[in-house]
This record gives structure tokens, C-alpha cells and sequence, in this order.
């Protein structure tokens, strides 16, 4: 009999599929594995690390999306990165790891921390208003022992901006990062270039994301790829209202 995996997420919301990157992250790795899943609505307090996105695999919880990953790599048998040597495997490592600690939270800083962001975003559809004050200390707190915080939102946009270009150069003209066939990171990188090029929010960092047209044709094709379901308007868009 089939595992059963269940994946536990945010939902939909903000013109995308999954509100958040890394939850968006693992549900194309599934995708990209070929296993069959079901996927569940939760909370960052039911996971065993208080974070999403986690799962059940047959009743087993694995927190974290590295961590689910490497389950579901070692458990069924997948390479994500099939087909990559010693070296372009360091290289997409590499690259995730620029765009989950650097790049991620320069887009979270725009949504959480832009009074107008927050306003329409996490604080009308995730956060009940009684709980603003409190959550949005926690997360501007966290940001800034992180360090994004520490910066004015210019500076914020140039430090993301450094890493669009980086992933810019690394794509140049390819299907996919590490070439014609799909990798593991190609899921890191479209759950957080489809989280700022989405039309729900506006900020500095959004449009200097819209100024690389190989990336935006990218998040396009992924889109395509993994949500064909999901409504994704043609570049260029008018600004968020």
C-alpha cells in the first residue's frame, strides 16, 4: 500500500497558490518527486518546530522543508538533483542557502514590515486583530536579531537585490538554474520569487525583481509548470492597488 503524506501548510493567499515560500518549496519538490500527497491547512504551533511547512508520512511527523527533503530522498529513493556532478551540486546548495537566508527574509521584510503590506496581507488574512501587536513584535523582533531589520527598506531592497542578481546571472538564458532539467533549488527559488513578484503586495524589492526579465519569465514558466490551475497574470502588472 502507498504512503500516505499529508502536507501541512498556510493555504493560498496573496494572488499565490501557497502563502508561504517554503511551504511552496516542498509542495514542488513533491511534485517534482512524483508522490502522491494530500495537503492540509495548519498552524506554525502544531509542527514539531513550530514552523511550516511539516508533514505526516504515514502518521510520521518531519518538520522543516531541508529535513523533508531528505525523507522523502532517502525514504523513496529520489535523487532531486539527478543528473548533477560533485560540483553543481555544491553550486545549488549554495544557491539555497543565499536564497533562504538572505533573499527570503528581505521579501518578508517587505511583506511584515511595510506598515501597507502588513495591512492588507498578514494582518487581515493570518493574524486576528487582537494579535497584531503582539506577533508583529515577535516577527520584527526576530528579523532583526536575523539582521534585515537593522536596515532602512532601501537598504533592505539593495541587500535583495544583490541576490536577484546573483540568481539573474546564474540562470541567464537556461530553463533552469542548473540547466535543462529541473533541480531541488529550482523549488527554493520559485516559492521566493513567486512571494515577491506577486501583484497582491508592492514594494522596492517587487520591482526590482520585475526589472530581471529572465526572472520573471522563470516564476512564470514555474507557475505554469507546478500550479497550471493557479492564476498568474502576464508581465508587465499594474502596481498593487
Amino acid at each position: 500500500m502507498p504512503s500516505t503524506i499529508i502536507l501541512y501548510g498556510f493555504g493560498p493567499g496573496f494572488d499565490l497558490p501557497e502563502v508561504s515560500p517554503f511551504v511552496t518549496k516542498t509542495e514542488v519538490q513533491l511534485k517534482m518527486a512524483g508522490l502522491p500527497y494530500t495537503k492540509e491547512r495548519s498552524r506554525p504551533d502544531a509542527s514539531p518546530k513550530g514552523q511550516l511547512p511539516f508533514i505526516s508520512d504515514d502518521g510520521v511527523p518531519v518538520a522543516d522543508s531541508t529535513f523533508i527533503r531528505a525523507h522523502i530522498e532517502k525514504k523513496y529513493g529520489i535523487d532531486l538533483d539527478r543528473g548533477l556532478d560533485v560540483r553543481q551540486r555544491a553550486e545549488a546548495w549554495a544557491i539555497e542557502r543565499m536564497i533562504e537566508h538572505h533573499l527570503n527574509p528581505a521579501m518578508a521584510y517587505a511583506r511584515w514590515l511595510l506598515p501597507e503590506n502588513f495591512d492588507k496581507g498578514p494582518g487581515r488574512l493570518l493574524i486576528p486583530p487582537s494579535a497584531h501587536e503582539e506577533v508583529l513584535g515577535r516577527v520584527a523582533a526576530a528579523m532583526k536579531a536575523q539582521g534585515i531589520a537593522r536596515h532602512t527598506p532601501p537598504e533592505t531592497a539593495e541587500l535583495g537585490d544583490r541576490s536577484l542578481k546573483a540568481l539573474s546571472v546564474i540562470l541567464a538564458d537556461k530553463p533552469y538554474l542548473m540547466g535543462a532539467q529541473p533541480a531541488g533549488v529550482d523549488a527554493t527559488a520559485f516559492g521566493a520569487l513567486a512571494a515577491i513578484l506577486t501583484p497582491f503586495f508592492d514594494s522596492p524589492l517587487r520591482r526590482k525583481a520585475e526589472s530581471y526579465a529572465n526572472l520573471v519569465a522563470y516564476t512564470g514558466r514555474q507557475m505554469k509548470r507546478y500550479y497550471p490551475e493557479h492564476p498568474w497574470p502576464e508581465h508587465p502588472w499594474p502596481a498593487a492597488a
